[in-house]
């Protein structure tokens, strides 16, 4: 995995650079997350994989791809083709999602409850969110309830865990020691 970030990571800068010259971030975007979505069919990977020329699984792709690619993007496609690197597009989609959230000054958060949130719970968490992040912040809400009550957020590398099961684990830890 780690071997995909560092050769996407080239792709995706330069995607974002050019997009972002362009004023085509969200074309881009679209490109990117669908020629990602065609990388990982089991089909194209088996295709990807076989021993057919470089400049075929370029021209197949980007066939595939149709109309969703304008000509810059059936361009980055060739370079990744003619250097072996079409397995690695669901990388360069991801990395370019967040060169350009980090561009916008937002970032997305996953909020694990034991119930739905309401319009009024998530605007009210937004904004709480916003104000200690200092970005815009993009709620992506999930329930589970094993999680009992309380929130679960995550915020890249930040984890704040308010769930009573958590809560009460910490206080049985306090208690025994």
């Amino acid at each position: 995995m780690s071997e995909h970030i560092t050769v996407a990571r080239p792709y995706a800068k330069a995607a974002f650079d050019f997009a972002l010259e362009q004023g085509a971030l969200n074309n881009w975007q679209e490109m990117l997350t669908f020629a990602a979505e065609v990388a990982q069919n089991s089909e194209v990977e088996t295709f990807l994989n076989g021993a057919s020329s470089l400049a075929h699984q370029s021209d197949v792709f980007i066939g595939i791809c149709g109309e969703q690619l304008d000509t810059n993007g059936q361009n980055l496609i060739r370079v990744m083709a003619s250097n072996e690197r079409l397995k690695v597009l669901p990388e360069v989609s991801r990395m370019f999602n967040t060169l350009r959230q980090e561009y916008e000054k937002e970032i997305t958060v996953e909020v694990t409850s034991a119930i739905v949130l309401n319009d009024a719970q998530r605007a009210k968490l937004a904004a709480a969110l916003e104000k200690r992040l200092e970005r815009k912040v993009k709620l992506n809400c999930s329930v589970k309830p094993s999680v009992m009550g309380g929130l679960i957020i995550q915020a890249g590398d930040m984890v704040i865990d308010s769930s009573l099961r958590s809560q009460l684990s910490r206080l049985a830890a306090t208690l025994q020691s």
